[in-house]
C-alpha cells in the first residue's frame, strides 16, 4: 500500500510538471500572453497608486468615476488573459481524462490509502470508489491523485514563477463581488 501511495504522488508529480510544459508551450511562451500580463500589472500596480492617493472618494467624484473606469478596464484585460488560458485547459483537459482511465484500470479495486478519519457521505463515492468492503477509511487511487495533483500543481506553478501575482490575485477576478456591493 504505503509503494503505491508513493507512486500515485510521484504520478502527481510527473502529470503535474507535464500540464505546466504543455501550458508553457501553449500559452506563457506567446506574445499576446506576456502582453496582457504585463498590462495587468502594470495597470494594478497604476490603481492601487490612485486608490492611495484618494483619501476621502466622496468628495472627488470625477476620481471616483477614473478607479471605476480603470477596474473595468483591468477586468476586461483580465477576461482576456483568462480566456488565453482556457484554450490550454481543454487541451490539458482530454489528456487528464485519458490519463486518468488509464491509471483507473491499473489500480482498479485495490486500496492505495488509509485516511485517518471518515470522509463525510458526499465525499465516500470519490474517496471509496471501486474499493469492496464497508470500511470508508480505505482510500481509491482517484481519491489521492486528485488531492495530490491540486496541492503539487500549485507549488510547481509558484516554483517556475507562472502563478499570478499577489498583486494581480489581490484585485480579484470575475467572480469577484464589486466593492460596493453589500450582503445583507
Amino acid at each position: 500500500m504505503f509503494a503505491d501511495t508513493l507512486l500515485i504522488v510521484g504520478i502527481s508529480i510527473c502529470t503535474a510538471f507535464f500540464a505546466e510544459g504543455v501550458t508553457y508551450i501553449l500559452v506563457y511562451r506567446t506574445e499576446k500572453y506576456k502582453k496582457l500580463k504585463a498590462s495587468i500589472e502594470k495597470q494594478t500596480k497604476k490603481l492601487d497608486k490612485k486608490k492611495e492617493t484618494v483619501t476621502d472618494i466622496s468628495r472627488q467624484p470625477g476620481h471616483k468615476k477614473k478607479i471605476e473606469k480603470e477596474e473595468e478596464r483591468l477586468k476586461s484585460e483580465k477576461r482576456d488573459l483568462s480566456y488565453v488560458k482556457m484554450q490550454s485547459m481543454i487541451v490539458i483537459g482530454f489528456i487528464f481524462t485519458s490519463l486518468m482511465g488509464m491509471f483507473n484500470s491499473i489500480f482498479d479495486g485495490r486500496v492505495v490509502g488509509k485516511l485517518p478519519f471518515t470522509p463525510i457521505s458526499f465525499i465516500q463515492g470519490i474517496s471509496h470508489r471501486n474499493l469492496s468492503g464497508d470500511d470508508y477509511t480505505d482510500c481509491s487511487f482517484i481519491f489521492l491523485y486528485i488531492l495530490c495533483t491540486m496541492s503539487i500543481r500549485q507549488n510547481i506553478q509558484k516554483i517556475l514563477g507562472f502563478a499570478p501575482s499577489r498583486a494581480v490575485s489581490k484585485v480579484g477576478g470575475i467572480f469577484t463581488p464589486p466593492a460596493n456591493f453589500k450582503q445583507n
